[in-house]
C-alpha cells in the first residue's frame, strides 16, 4: 500500500457514475465538490491539492478492508462487519465535501465541518434513507436501527486513536468504544472475528472489530505510519475495552506533540495540563506547530485561550488547520514551511509588541480557528521575498537578506532562510574524506567540534569514539535546533552548547578542539574594531582554544588556505551566466582588503568571457562559485584563505604549540565542479593547475 498508483484512482474517478441519491450519496458528496480540506502535514506538494484527495484516501481505505477481509472466510457473519466497516469508512469524510448549497445547509444546521468526524456523523444520521435503511435490515435484521446508530457512532469516533496515540486528544475521548463492547448486540456481530484462529474471546473479538477499522483509516495515509503505531494502536485499545480510560500525561502527550523538543520543561507540562488537554480535542497541531519550538507553542496557545475566555461560546475544539495552511507553499517543486512568515511569526510570538503581524482565532460552531493575519506591507514583502527566490537573480537573493534584516526578522547573521536545510545538507555532504583524516588526529577523553553545522563531524566522532565525550558548539540560533532535534531523532549521545572562543576559553579543560571549516566564518563575520575581515579575530579563536587544553591536548584545523602568491591568473567562463556572476562578486565581495581593486581585477572582457586578476582574489571567487547562486547572499560574506600555511604555523608556534601535522590540498570536488563552467589559465593563457583549497594542521599544546 505504501507506493499507491495515483493514476489508477484518478483513472477511476473520472469514470464514475455518481448517484443522485440512495445508498452512494456519499460519493456524491466526495465526487461533486470544490472544496479542498486536505491535512498539509501529508502532502507533497501545495501546487497538486486538488479536492480529489478526499475521495482518493477513501478508496483506499477501502482497498485495505478488501485486503484485511480477503484473509478472511467469506460467511454471512463476516460480510457483515465487513459492510458495518465499509459504510463508517465511506461516510466518515462527507463532512470534507458537498456542493456549496450542500455546505451551507449542514453550516446552517449547526454540524462542525471542520471536525468532520462529528459532522460527517451528523450528516450520515440525516441522510440515512430508506437505501441505506433497506440495506441495513437485510444485514441486520431486527436490530437495523441499533446498527445504524452504532455507525453513526463509528464515525463519530473516527480517527480518535490516532489522535489519541498523537497527544492530540484525551485518551477518556475513546469511551464510547467501551461502551459499545458492553452492548451484546455489538459483541454478537463481532463475534465470528477471531474464528479463523481459534483462540478468540469477546475481547479478543471487539479488538479486532477496533485493530481493522483503525488500519483502514491510518494505511490509508501510509503504511508506514500504520506499521509505527500498529503496537501502540492495540495496547490502547486493549486497555479501552478493559473499562481502562486513564489519560496520557501531559509530559507523554506533549512529547509526541512536539517530538523535535530535548526537553519537556515542568512548567510546560503544567501549562498544558491545566489549561489545555482536560478542556480541547486538538486539530492539526503538527501540521501547524510541528517548526516551531515549545516556549512558541504555549505562546500561541496562550492567545488562543485568552480570546475563548472571552467567548460566550462553550469551546471544546482548537483547529490548527487554518495556519497550517498559511504556513506552507511550494518551495523547488516541493511542500515547504513559508520560513520568510514563520520569521516574521516568530517576531511576534517573542515581541507581542510587533505590528506587522497579529494572531486571528475565530470561533465557530464550539470549534477556536487558530491563524495569523499579516499586514498589507508585510505581506507585500513575503510575496516578494517568494517570486525573488523563484527568480534566482542574485541580486534578489540579497535583497531578501537586507529586507529581513531591515525590520529584524532573521535570527541571526547566521540564518540563511530557506537555504538553511539545503546548507546544512550540502555542508554534510561535501569533503567528507579530509574530514575523515582530520579526526585521527585527536587525543584525550573529550573532544570539542566548534561550528558543528549539520552534525556530520559530530556523527563521525561519536561512531569512531564511542567511549569519548563528544560536544558540539555554535553560535547560530538555527544550528542548535537542527543539531537538538537531530540528536533526539536519531539518538546520539554527543552534546551541543552555545560558546563562541572570540568571547573566551571553554568553561572546561578538553584535550581535543577541532575548527573544521569555521575559522574563515569567524574572520569573515567578527565585528572588531576595524570592521569584518580581521585576522585578530582569528588570532583570539586560536588562542582562546589553545588556553582551554588540556597538557598534550591538540588544535586540529581543517580550513581554507590563502596563497603565498601574487600571481596574475585567468578565468575563461563557458557560458554568460558566469561573467554576470563574477561582476556581482567583484561588488560585493568585501574581503581581501589588503590588496587594492585595481589588483584584484586586472581586466574585464564580457565579449571573451574573460577576466584577469591577483590569484587570490580569483580563488576566493571560485570557492564561491562552486556553491552556487542559491548560496551567494551569504557565501559573497566570507573570506576562505586568511593565513597562509607558513602564517599559521608562525602564530601556533609564538602560542607555545608543537606543529605535529602542516600540509595543505586540494579538495578534489572544486575542480570537478568547476571545470563545467571555467577554464582557469595562466598569464601565458596556458591551463592552470587550481591553487590550494585547503590546509590541515594539527597543533600540540
Amino acid at each position: 500500500m505504501e507506493s499507491i498508483n495515483y493514476s489508477r484512482y484518478l483513472d477511476e474517478f473520472d469514470e464514475l457514475k455518481v448517484p443522485a441519491s440512495g445508498e452512494d450519496r456519499w460519493l456524491k458528496y466526495l465526487t461533486e465538490t470544490g472544496h479542498v480540506y486536505v491535512n498539509a502535514e501529508r502532502m507533497e506538494s501545495v501546487e497538486h491539492v486538488s479536492s480529489q484527495m478526499t475521495v482518493m484516501y477513501v478508496m483506499r481505505t477501502l482497498d485495505v478492508l478488501d485486503d484485511v477481509f480477503g484473509l478472511m472466510e467469506d460467511r454471512s457473519d463476516i460480510r457483515a462487519v465487513k459492510y458495518l466497516l465499509s459504510t463508517v469508512l465511506k461516510w466518515s469524510e462527507v463532512a470534507k465535501g458537498g456542493n456549496k448549497r450542500e455546505r451551507s445547509k449542514w453550516t446552517k444546521a449547526g454540524y462542525p465541518l471542520d471536525i468532520h468526524n462529528i459532522a460527517s456523523a451528523s450528516i450520515f444520521e440525516e441522510e440515512a434513507t430508506q437505501e441505506i435503511r433497506s440495506a441495513y435490515k437485510e444485514y441486520f435484521g431486527e436490530e437495523a436501527e441499533y446498527f445504524l446508530e452504532l455507525t453513526a457512532a463509528l464515525i463519530r469516533t473516527h480517527g480518535l486513536i490516532g489522535q489519541c496515540i498523537r497527544g492530540e486528544i484525551p485518551v477518556s475521548h475513546n469511551n464510547a468504544l467501551y461502551e459499545m463492547s458492553q452492548d451484546k448486540r455489538f459483541m454478537r456481530l463481532v463475534s465470528g472475528l477471531c474464528r479463523n484462529s481459534d483462540n478468540g474471546n469477546g475481547t479478543d473479538d471487539a479488538k479486532t472489530f477496533f485493530m481493522i477499522l483503525n488500519e483502514c483509516i491510518i494505511r490509508g495515509v501510509s503504511d508506514k505510519i500504520w506499521e509505527n503505531v500498529k503496537g501502540e494502536a492495540e495496547a490502547l485499545i486493549g486497555r479501552i475495552l478493559s473499562g481502562d480510560v486513564s489519560e496520557y500525561s501531559a509530559k507523554y502527550r506533549l512529547e509526541n506533540l512536539c517530538p523535535k523538543e530535548i526537553n519537556i520543561f515542568d512548567e510546560d507540562a503544567e501549562f498544558f495540563a491545566a489549561e489545555v488537554f482536560p478542556k480541547y480535542e486538538l486539530w492539526y497541531f503538527s501540521s501547524a506547530l510541528s517548526d516551531f519550538d515549545l516556549g512558541q507553542i504555549r505562546t500561541i496557545f496562550s492567545c488562543v485561550l485568552d480570546v475563548i475566555k472571552t467567548s460566550k461560546e462553550d469551546v471544546h475544539h482548537i483547529n490548527l488547520k487554518p495556519l497550517a495552511d498559511t504556513l506552507y507553499y511550494d518551495y523547488e517543486g516541493k511542500k515547504h514551511i513559508n520560513v520568510y512568515k514563520k520569521r516574521i511569526i516568530e517576531k511576534y510570538l517573542k515581541e507581542p509588541s510587533t505590528q506587522h503581524v497579529q494572531p486571528e482565532i475565530k470561533i465557530l460552531n464550539g470549534t477556536a480557528f487558530v491563524d495569523f493575519v499579516f499586514t498589507p506591507v508585510c505581506g507585500k514583502l513575503i510575496d516578494f521575498c517568494v517570486e525573488a527566490e523563484r527568480s534566482g537573480l542574485l541580486t534578489y537573493e540579497k535583497s531578501i537578506i537586507v529586507l529581513y534584516d531591515m525590520f529584524g526578522f532573521r535570527r541571526d547573521a547566521f540564518d540563511r532562510l530557506n537555504n538553511e536545510e539545503q546548507y546544512l545538507n550540502t555542508m554534510n555532504n561535501v569533503n567528507t574524506s579530509t574530514k575523515d583524516t582530520i579526526i585521527d588526529y585527536s587525543v584525550g577523553m573529550r573532544i570539542v567540534d566548534v561550528g558543528s553545522g549539520g552534525g556530520v563531524l559530530l556523527d563521525r566522532l561519536e561512531k569512531k569514539f564511542p567511549n569519548r565525550e563528544i560536544i558540539g558548539t555554535d553560535i547560530s540560533t538555527n544550528v542548535i535546533d537542527a543539531l537538538n532535534a537531530k540528536k533526539k531523532k536519531e539518538g546520539h549521545r554527543w552534546n551541543v552548547v552555545v560558546h563562541n572562543f572570540v568571547e573566551g576559553p571553554f568553561a572546561n579543560k578538553t584535550d581535543t578542539v577541532i575548527f573544521s571549516s569555521i575559522l574563515h566564518e569567524i574572520y569573515s563575520y567578527t565585528e572588531t574594531p576595524n570592521g569584518r575581515f580581521e585576522i585578530d579575530s582569528v588570532k583570539t579563536a586560536l588562542k582562546n582554544a589553545f588556553a582551554s587544553l588540556a597538557p598534550g591536548g591538540r588544535i586540529i584545523i581543517r580550513d581554507g588556505i590563502r596563497t603565498d602568491s601574487d600571481d596574475v591568473v585567468t578565468i575563461r567562463f563557458k557560458s554568460s551566466d558566469g561573467m554576470e556572476f563574477f561582476e556581482n562578486y567583484r561588488n560585493d565581495f568585501k574581503g581581501l582588503k589588503d590588496i587594492p581593486d585595481e589588483k584584484k581585477v586586472v581586466s574585464s572582457d564580457p565579449q571573451t568571457l574573460t577576466v584577469s586578476g591577483d590569484i587570490n582574489f580569483m580563488r576566493e571567487f571560485m570557492y564561491t562559485y562552486t556553491w552556487g547562486k542559491q548560496s551567494y547572499a551569504h557565501e559573497v560574506q566570507e573570506q576562505f584563505g586568511y593565513f597562509t600555511l607558513k602564517e599559521y604555523k608562525d602564530y601556533l608556534e609564538c602560542l607555545g604549540a608543537k606543529i605535529i601535522v602542516a600540509r595543505e590540498l586540494l579538495e578534489s570536488g572544486y575542480p570537478l565542479n568547476l571545470g563545467k563552467y571555467l577554464d582557469l589559465m595562466d598569464a601565458d593563457g596556458n591551463e592552470r593547475v587550481y591553487p590550494a583549497s585547503n590546509c590541515i594542521i594539527v597543533a600540540e599544546c
